[in-house]
């Protein structure tokens, strides 16, 4: 690939951070990008593998070899056409994709593997700073009209697909601004909303409308929209969270994580919001229940707002540190992974079930726990216990629970559009992306259950070339 084996040369080096107790004071974005003669070793590393198995493990398809040898001899120019031409938003994926391709990377088998994300982010940051990226307005327009419903990453690729093919779009968002989970969801020290904007930015130069504040089938009836629109695209994410049912589940202080994260984003944003209705941690003890990327937010959180403690609780077990013979390479491996919000503070439990909460004068003051024991049997299927005698009690001022999603919203649009949804209430689409209702489409969380950023992106492009092969038909 290269006139030097970089991957005998370099080790991998990732961008440094901000250190813990300095980024705790604000949310603003902690990586320091490395200089592009560090980031051309890096891709230098790239062993061109007669089989790239990182191109097959990245949804989007990222022709990584390519893009990793032209950076590598300094072609950027080039590397930013061929990313452009799988990933609609790299300095999303760039910031927030956990990578699967470096997970089945060949060189990961004996060293550390690629940086293949970094390495990414650069390129597009490089395309922003060149001005190489521009509106791509199509030169001839078809006429018809597609309304999309909901604005996160499956949308916005969506839409900006389905732009560039000569359609008019209009995205319709019921909150006040464009993104979906990427505007109000992520915290700003992971993705900085001025990368959203400068992208909306540029959709809208290629002919995009976007409508905020504006809930389809409350602010706007379906009929009104199916009547106007040649297509409609359901796109609207996987929204109603996971809750916990057990004794004292009212009580005051305990919140969704999406609330939390969301109410937050919005304070940044220069939102007025009443002291009664803040849901603040500063000088309270945290209990985070579910540990994945939701939980560990909340948990950056917290510890930003000044929180007392904070606790992340897991029902499963530890993961392990390594593979282990049931997840060998190239397949994506269960782990343990430290979240830089770890890394700031806080303290993780696995293996925790939450019995009950108490507290006093209406307001949480107490979660009740135990341990399990997880077993698995001859096929597999695990199977948890709670171990006698491991009762034990954390004080909770504030308890967020950050145990995922279990569908989009039923009421108000997919009931009144009549469209048919599977067994775990996600929409039903064909293979062409299409509902049981003729050009309503789907795309995103909303059709697969809740997903990565990168995935969505490709759904969202799946569904606008099924959707444009719909129009054109018509």
């Amino acid at each position: 690939m290269n006139n030097q084996p970089g991957f005998k040369m370099y080790n991998r080096k990732n961008a440094k951070k901000i250190p813990a107790d300095e980024r705790i004071k604000n949310y603003k974005s902690f990586y320091i990008p490395q200089s592009e003669e560090e980031i051309k070793k890096q891709a230098s590393r790239c062993m061109d593998c007669g089989i790239a198995f990182c191109n097959n493990a990245c949804p989007l398809g990222n022709v990584l070899p390519d893009l990793n040898y032209l950076v590598s001899h300094n072609h950027w120019k080039k590397a930013f056409d061929i990313l452009q031409s799988t990933n609609n938003f790299p300095e999303f994926t760039g910031r927030l994709c956990p990578a699967l391709c470096e997970a089945s990377c060949c060189l990961g088998v004996h060293q550390e593997p690629m940086t293949n994300r970094e390495i990414e982010l650069s390129i597009i940051e490089k395309g922003f700073e060149e001005g190489w990226v521009k509106p791509l307005a199509p030169v001839i327009r078809t006429g018809r009209k597609v309304a999309i419903i909901g604005s996160g990453p499956s949308g916005l690729a969506t839409a900006q697909q389905l732009a560039r093919a000569g359609h008019h779009v209009t995205i319709f968002e019921r909150a006040e601004n464009i993104g979906g989970i990427l505007a109000l969801g992520i915290p700003d020290y992971k993705l900085e909303k001025w990368v959203i904007d400068r992208r909306i930015k540029q959709m809208e130069e290629e002919g995009i409308r976007f409508i905020t504040n504006t809930n389809v089938g409350i602010d706007i009836s379906v009929e009104a929209l199916k009547e106007k629109y040649d297509a409609i695209c359901l796109a609207g994410g996987s929204t109603v969270p996971r809750d916990l049912d057990v004794e004292g589940r009212v009580l005051d202080g305990i919140h969704f994580a999406m609330d939390y994260l969301t109410q937050q984003n919005r304070i940044n944003q220069g939102n007025e919001i009443p002291n009664a209705e803040r849901i603040d941690a500063s000088g309270k003890s945290v209990v985070i229940i579910g540990g994945g990327d939701t939980g560990a937010d909340c948990l950056g959180v917290a510890i930003r707002q000044g929180a007392k403690q904070v606790y992340q609780l897991e029902l499963m077990p530890q993961p392990p540190e390594k593979r282990t013979e049931k997840m060998p390479w190239p397949t994506w491996p269960m782990i343990l992974r430290t979240n830089t919000s770890h890394e700031e503070g806080g303290k993780r439990q696995w293996s925790i079930a939450t019995k009950y909460f108490s507290g006093e004068d209406g307001k949480v003051q107490k979660i009740h726990c135990i341990k399990l024991q997880w077993t698995e049997d001859t096929n597999g299927h695990r199977k948890m216990e709670e171990i006698p005698g491991t009762e034990f009690t954390l004080d909770a001022e504030l308890v967020l629970f950050a145990m995922g999603f279990l569908h989009p919203e039923q009421s108000n649009l997919l009931e009144k559009l009549g469209v048919e949804v599977d067994k775990r209430k996600n929409v039903k689409t064909d293979n062409h992306h299409m509902t049981n209702i003729s050009g309503i489409f789907a795309c995103g969380d909303m059709r697969t259950g809740q997903s990565l950023v990168c995935k969505a992106i490709h759904d969202g492009r799946s569904a606008a070339e099924a959707i444009d092969a719909y129009l054109k038909n018509q």
